[in-house]
């Protein structure tokens, strides 16, 4: 039960970072990315080129790795989100999964292989009360809770990161009183972005990476959101968390749907509660 429950959390750690992505976009400007699973991706294969190709020390590949990510989430909203910010949020929304296209088609002309590297603690192997686990689980569940804490203390006690919170609460109202709302949009796809590269870096030594792997991880980012609440930090959280769970003792129960069990809860929380655990009805 404890293997089941930490390997659940694991991957409940990716899937709460990710969701904190989408969340963090869609409180600031009302758009939901279909291209945060390509951050993950380039996070990953970036990583990969710098560890593996490059052989620079992991603290310059992971911060390298995310700068550049980074820098990709900010010209998105420049040149993509910025120029047709008048425009309907379905139209917002149809460029993002235009851009999520793009970015994995250029991947895929670089390479269509997998890839990973060595975890960032060796292969050693941790037994908790019996259960064997990864030393690279263990630094999921870290950098996901130290980026959790981060983000609250950063939403909450800064003055930028109330002006953030004050664009997802009204708009308009935040224009009025002097908050610069196309710089408040430029900063929430730079985090969203920052966090879809941690997430990327952090899973590939417990898996891999391939070009089309941040679209699986994406989708999947998004039913924790649905699950949690959309609009909610705290759901994203909690929903990545209990979605990470379900999958692990769900593909124990029916071996082979692993992948089908993350969207048919999906589908079950639109029918029965679409505004999710902590989301406002």
């Amino acid at each position: 039960m404890l293997q089941y429950i930490l390997s659940g959390l694991t991957i409940g750690s990716i899937y709460a970072l990710i969701a904190l992505g989408f969340t963090i976009i869609y409180n600031t400007t009302g758009i939901i990315n279909f291209a945060q699973g390509e951050f993950i991706m380039l996070g990953g294969m970036l990583m990969v080129y710098a560890t593996n190709m490059l052989h620079l020390p992991l603290f310059l590949g992971f911060f390298g790795s995310v700068l550049i990510v980074v820098m990709i989430g900010l010209l998105i909203e420049r040149f993509a989100i910025h120029p047709a910010r008048n425009a309907s949020i379905v139209t917002l929304i149809i460029i993002t999964i235009g851009i999520s296209i793009m970015l994995k088609a250029a991947a895929a002309f670089v390479t269509k292989d997998s890839f990973t590297y060595p975890p960032f603690s060796g292969d050693e192997t941790i037994r908790i009360f019996g259960a064997a686990v990864p030393g690279q689980s263990l630094w999921i569940i870290g950098a996901a809770f130290v980026m959790m804490v981060g983000l609250s203390l950063f939403f909450h006690f800064t003055i930028r990161g109330k002006a953030m919170r004050a664009c997802a609460d009204n708009r308009e109202a935040s224009c009025v009183v002097g908050i610069d709302v196309d710089r408040m949009s430029r900063w929430s796809f730079g985090m969203s972005a920052m966090l879809g590269a941690i997430a990327g870096i952090m899973i590939t030594p417990a898996t891999q990476i391939s070009w089309f792997r941040g679209t699986e991880l994406g989708l999947k980012g998004f039913c924790a959101v649905i699950l949690g609440g959309l609009g909610s930090g705290p759901g994203a959280v909690i929903g990545g968390l209990l979605l990470g769970l379900l999958e692990t003792f769900g593909s124990y129960l029916f071996s082979g749907y692993k992948d089908a069990i993350a969207f048919s809860i999906f589908l079950l929380v639109i029918y029965i509660r679409p505004c999710g655990i902590m989301g406002q009805r």
